[in-house]
């Protein structure tokens, strides 16, 4: 176990800058956009392949959860492989490996192989991400230049799932949804060999003991919860019936129960074992703890949002789906434009007084989609609450990871970078399952009231009904990081260097 209170930054501070470090910036920059756009770039193409490959309503969340769970199930592991085993080869061997999965999800003929690929893009991402930010963070040590380096890092972070609705829009209409998987393999094949030319390898030294208990625990765990989510969200009767099982069902139960003992087990066992996967001193500082709540139930709101939006604008509004990756389009310039100022801001003011306001903006922006219709403007309505949810959203990426890695060692840096990235894939999986199971109920819940309705008018507002649902809660959930960034969290400007977004 490292010291409880370690400096976060290079492994060597008194060497010389790289004088490589701006090209390394822009390999590692267009893997991380590569990893974020990924998780978002099949919601486009999602109804294309849910029709082509016969994937239910409430299978159709593990095109997306199969990628994010597997990523932030792994993400601890992940780090700690990246931290031990050398930060640029694992780096280069998560290009590599998710090059591969890539290509495997691109020719799936089935829905069980389209799943296998994304769990395995998820693992292999969960390689690439750690690795990505603890690079920078041992690769720029000057505090200016590590500022403008986790400036460029966040506004990937915060703008990377809007563009890659987009880019799957244009590839999904114009190709195949299958290419929203292909175009990854010369992106990642590109990137290994520009990561093998300029950056810099280093590694953490000291205990490198790997904790696989600790990791089938939390993984298993994981995959149990969102299972669980996910039975309660099927037909009991498929083909003759419309009613779910729900939460009461027995399968629901055992599934959710099962999740709740590995995941206390987890637990326990990183208590008591030397080399824990998650050293809980980590995540027991009410900034970083807070940061990571903050950007679970981000994650799970968020994530959600992307799914629906996407449906409601092609079933829904009949957009073609480059006209909805266009659609969010003003969401990405939103959190792209708003991160610079958000980052020479931080310095001045500290992290509370924007990452408040910004979770506020972002429910506001959330509640405005529970009145969306069949015929709502998407000009005077729709986008002004993307917009405003994009703005909040530049507040929070860009503060709560200033606050996440304060007072981490260089030991540690791989697992605690891997632990901001959890927290958002961990939420974006559950909140996906929990909120597809919602609208699932509420749609099914709404054509048992109207029955006397047509059959096509009846669904349409069961659908839209369901939209209101399922962003309702996930303005709660948001609701919720709110809560946790104004009571939990007490960082001050002066925890936050003058010249730096990030600390030293």
């Amino acid at each position: 176990m490292t010291d409880s209170n370690p400096t976060f930054g290079s492994d060597s501070p008194s060497e010389a800058p790289d004088p490589r470090r701006w090209l390394a910036l822009g390999v590692i920059a267009v893997a991380q956009l590569m990893i974020i756009l990924d998780a978002s770039i099949v919601n486009i193409a999602l109804p294309s392949a849910q029709k082509d490959l016969g994937i239910s309503d409430a299978d159709r969340q593990w095109v997306v959860t199969a990628y994010t769970l597997a990523f932030g199930g792994l993400l601890l592991l992940g780090g700690r492989i990246a931290d031990y085993t050398g930060r640029k080869r694992t780096f280069i061997i998560g290009l590599i490996g998710f090059a591969g999965a890539s290509a495997l999800g691109g020719v799936a003929s089935t829905a069980g192989l389209l799943y296998a690929a994304r769990g395995l893009q998820g693992g292999f991402a969960a390689l690439l991400a750690p690795a990505a930010l603890s690079l920078i963070s041992v690769t720029f040590t000057l505090p200016k230049e590590r500022a403008t380096a986790f400036g460029v890092f966040g506004a990937i972070s915060g703008g990377g799932a809007a563009i890659g609705l987009i880019l799957g829009g244009v590839l999904t209409e114009y190709a195949s949804w299958r290419w929203c998987l292909g175009v990854n393999v010369p992106i990642a094949l590109a990137a290994a060999l520009g990561a093998a030319r300029v950056v810099h390898e280093s590694k953490a030294k000291g205990n490198t003991k790997y904790d696989i208990p600790g990791a089938v625990l939390v993984t298993v765990g994981l995959v149990s919860l969102v299972y669980g989510f996910t039975e309660a969200a099927k037909l009991k009767d498929p083909g003759k019936s419309t009613e779910v099982q729900g939460w009461t069902d027995p399968s629901t139960l055992t599934f959710l129960s099962i999740a709740v003992v590995l995941l206390v087990a987890f637990v326990m066992w990183e208590k008591r074992t030397s080399t824990p996967l998650l050293p809980l001193w980590v995540a027991l500082d009410r900034n970083r703890g807070g940061s990571y709540l903050v950007f679970l139930f981000v994650g799970a709101g968020l994530f959600a949002m992307f799914l629906f939006m996407t449906f409601y604008f092609q079933i829904t509004m009949g957009y073609t789906p480059l006209e909805s990756g266009f659609a969010f389009m003003p969401f990405s310039l939103g959190v792209i434009g708003t991160a610079g100022f958000v980052s020479n801001l931080l310095p001045r003011i500290g992290p509370m007084p924007i990452m408040v306001p910004g979770l506020a903006l972002t429910i506001v922006g959330m509640l405005m989609l529970t009145q969306l219709t069949e015929d709502t403007s998407y000009w005077g309505y729709v986008l002004p609450s993307l917009l405003l949810m994009s703005i909040g959203m530049a507040g929070v990426f860009i503060t709560a990871s200033s606050t996440a890695l304060v007072g981490v060692g260089t030991h540690d840096a791989g697992v605690a970078s891997a632990l901001l990235n959890t927290s958002q894939q961990v939420g974006g999986s559950l909140g996906t399952a929990l909120l597809n199971t919602l609208y699932a109920g509420a749609v099914t819940a709404y054509l048992g009231d109207h029955v006397g309705e047509s059959p096509q008018t009846a669904t349409g507002h069961a659908f839209v009904h369901g939209y209101h649902v399922a962003f309702f809660w996930g303005a709660m959930m948001l609701l919720v990081s709110l809560a946790v960034a104004a009571f939990l969290m007490n960082a001050k400007k002066e925890d936050v260097p003058s010249e730096a977004g990030m600390p030293a």
